[in-house]
Order: C-alpha cells, then structure tokens, then sequence
C-alpha cells in the first residue's frame, strides 16, 4: 500500500495559490474540516524553510506587534522561506499539528530539506509536536509564552537546538511554562526570561525579532556542519 503523504491526511478538496508580490505567495487548501491559509515568504524552492505557527486562536501575524510577518520579509532577503500558517481547527492540537506537517509537506515537494519551526502559546506545543514528528527534517525548535500542556514529546527534540523565550509577567501563560517544559525535554534547551514582558512581548518585540533571526541562521548553519 502506497504511504500517504501528510498533505494527503488532510484529504484536500482543493488547492489555490496566487502571487501577492515578489516575495509573497498566498496559498489555500480546501479541506472537509475547513481552510488552510498558508503565506509563504521567500524563494518557492528554498531548501531552508521556518514555519511560523501562531496561538489558540489562529491567526498569520504573530506576537510582537506582526513579529511573523517581519520575520517572513527578513528571511527572504537571505534566500530562506518562511511559511505563516493559520489552522484548520485552531485550538485542536491534534488538527493543528497535522496541518503543520502538510505545509511542511508541501515545502518538501518543492525543494525544502531543513526546517525551523518557531510557536507562539498554543503555538509552542504545535512546534514540539510537529518537531518529534518529523525528527529527520526539523533542525530546530523555537517557542514564544509556549504552553506546557502537549509538549510531552519534547524528550525527542535532542540533541536539537531548542530555545524558549517567555515574558517575566506574561498574564497568560506564566513563566514557568517554558522552565516545565524545557524539564519536559530531559533538561535540554535554553530558556530566556524577558524582564517586563507580557504574553504577546510587545515590549520586547525588537530583542525577540533580533534574537530569532540569529537563532534561525545559526540553526541552519549548525545542520548543514552536520551534514
């Protein structure tokens, strides 16, 4: 029997793709459950791709003031793909992380070969899970005021870079989510704290920026050392 591909769980009804500009594409996919919006920075064929993942609710832009829309547009620049992508089902785990892996799917068809996934909130617990899942393809994991709740499998995210950023007062989603599961990983992973900053690091909206294209590049550049 011929292994379904992750797109394939999704049993698309549809694809649609338009052009927005040079540097961005829109693309939809019809499923039974509902829509996959995914917008996709970069080259079509970059064989680095982060994929984006927002919160409970959904949504393309990110914490931080649209951190996942700068992000997408400085990433490009350098000739690596960065995918936002809002849920079928936000909220359901499950769903989520299947949709994830589709997209990263998709990717994969056009020439990707390293991922960095990167979450925010909810968000968190899709990357965690999307990164044990496919152990041979993500090369890191980054969380925002992640949610410890799903992130059991973080165990498997060694010897991978792992990094957690949460807000000291995040009124959310406490600190000590990110301290929970990076314990979760066996202790693997680095935590930062941010002083003043809430759930969506609006404050620290710049440092975090900052901080995540650094990780991102030296992520990439550690997996190809290893190759």
């Amino acid at each position: 029997m011929e292994r379904l591909r992750p797109i394939d769980l999704l049993d698309p009804l549809g694809v649609d793709e338009v052009v927005v500009d040079d540097a961005l594409r829109q693309i939809e996919v019809f499923t039974p459950e509902g829509l996959l919006l995914a917008l996709w920075h970069g080259p079509s064929d970059a064989s680095r791709v982060v994929i984006l993942l927002g919160g409970g609710l959904g949504g393309t832009l990110g914490p931080a003031g649209a951190l996942y829309h700068r992000l997408g547009r400085r990433l490009a620049t350098s000739g690596i793909g960065a995918i936002r992508i809002h849920y079928r089902r936000p909220g359901d785990l499950e769903r989520c992380v299947v949709d994830a892996g589709a997209v990263a799917d998709l990717a994969a068809q056009r020439g990707a070969r390293a991922f960095a996934v990167v979450g925010h909130s909810f968000g968190g617990a899709v990357a965690v899970n999307l990164g044990a899942a496919i152990p041979s393809a993500v090369v890191g994991v980054a969380t925002l005021s992640t949610q410890s709740a799903g992130c059991q499998p973080a165990a498997a995210l060694a010897p991978r870079p792992f990094l957690l950023i949460h807000g000291e007062d995040d009124e959310i989603v406490p600190a000590a989510s990110s301290r929970q599961v990076q314990l979760l990983a066996g202790g693997h992973g680095e935590v930062e704290i941010l002083p003043g900053a809430g759930h969506g690091l609006s404050g620290v909206a710049e440092h975090v920026e900052l901080r995540l294209l650094d990780w991102i590049q030296t992520t990439f550049a550690g997996s190809r050392a290893q190759e």
